[in-house]
């Protein structure tokens, strides 16, 4: 099996490379001019440390998704004579992106990647989506659902919505494919290790730089409001399990915590995990973020993303049954965070310098 891959080397691109090659398939990569060298650098690590004998390879190909052909020119023939499967994983995440940008890469780069898809004929596509498509719906969002009203916390999730309505509008169309959707992905659960602070990360750095006693806004009632996170590994080996089942085209799998803490939950575990009293601030977070992005310099010197606030009063909870029953007997489920919040705490204090910018 040759499979195509946007989004090496990043996070979960990386990740996945290395699964697939260690069961066998050959991935090509498509990899921006600017992470050139560091995604040569990976391709040689998993050369280096899969096993050969049974495992497939890694190539490179350099591009870009938001360029006609993806950018690869001469070799975009070549590329899509022997490619099998495609992983479109490409995005910028950035809660802060603006509108232009995120509709040039989500949307309109995942438009050319469905585009080569098609032209290539290809077996499958797997489209890496994410949980927030729901934007600020008040209620259950499942895997059935899609455009159902919301608004959107900013231009990262309206333009993830628009991307998606186009993968499934292709795949109405008869295009083979599977969505998966995690919810926020944190570091490694065994290691901690990450390659970007946000989310979760904002809040950890919030009460670490307010040593003894921490003041945290949260929007009351904060025990009704979830945080749902699933680390790195969980999403990694959901999707490479249900990519490699015949049965799973044409669905769509939400990739979450079935039983993700409340705010109110999350703030008290990172305040035990750093040994700090926290001291909730009730406030209207939205309100709170725009304050702070009107004073640049009170966000530098906490080291919080405005935009990640108002998942603090999210008001969607997510439910994946179709995910479960997939995965069950597997052995594959989203650890609580309870379990591997100390390691990721430890990665964050080991390694302070870890980048916050999305790749673009």
């Amino acid at each position: 099996m040759t499979a195509f891959l946007t989004g090496f080397p990043g996070f979960l691109g990386s990740a996945l490379t290395r699964r697939l090659v260690e069961r066998g398939e050959s991935v090509t990569c498509l990899v921006q001019p600017a992470y050139e060298s560091r995604a040569r650098e990976r391709a040689t690590a998993i050369r280096e440390t899969v096993d050969r004998r049974a495992a497939g390879d890694v190539d490179l190909v350099t591009g870009d998704i938001t360029e006609p052909e993806l950018g690869m020119g001469e070799h975009a023939r070549t590329v899509r004579d022997r490619v099998q499967e495609c992983y479109h994983l490409a995005a910028v995440y950035d809660l802060g992106v603006d509108r232009e940008t995120a509709r040039d890469v989500n949307v309109r780069g995942t438009e050319r990647v469905l585009d080569f898809a098609t032209g290539a004929g290809v077996d499958r596509v797997h489209y890496v989506s994410t949980c927030y498509v729901s934007g600020r719906h008040d209620g259950v969002f499942g895997p059935g659902d899609l455009d159902v009203g919301q608004s959107f916390n900013n231009h990262y999730e309206a333009s993830k919505f628009a991307a998606e309505v186009a993968v499934q509008e292709r795949m109405a169309e008869g295009l083979p494919a599977t969505i998966y959707r995690p919810s926020i992905v944190t570091g490694d659960s065994q290691t901690g290790g990450t390659e970007k602070y946000d989310g979760l990360y904002y809040l950890l750095r919030l009460i670490e730089r307010q040593p003894d006693v921490a003041v945290v806004p949260v929007q009351p009632p904060s025990r009704r409001y979830e945080f749902n996170v699933v680390p790195r590994d969980f999403v990694v080996d959901a999707i490479a399990h249900l990519s490699g089942r015949p049965e799973t085209v044409g669905s769509v799998y939400q990739l979450c915590d079935p039983s993700p803490p409340t705010v109110r939950e999350l703030v008290a575990r990172c305040g035990a995990a750093t040994d700090t009293r926290v001291l909730r601030l009730p406030v209207h977070v939205g309100a709170l973020g725009r304050v702070l992005q009107a004073v640049p310099g009170l966000v530098k010197r906490l080291e919080v993303e405005p935009a990640s606030l108002p998942y603090l009063s999210h008001p969607t909870s997510y439910v994946a049954p179709n995910t479960r029953r997939a995965l069950a007997g597997t052995g594959i489920t989203p650890p609580p965070l309870s379990s591997y919040l100390e390691r990721l705490l430890a990665y964050l204090r080991s390694n302070p310098q870890e980048r916050s910018a999305a790749m673009v």
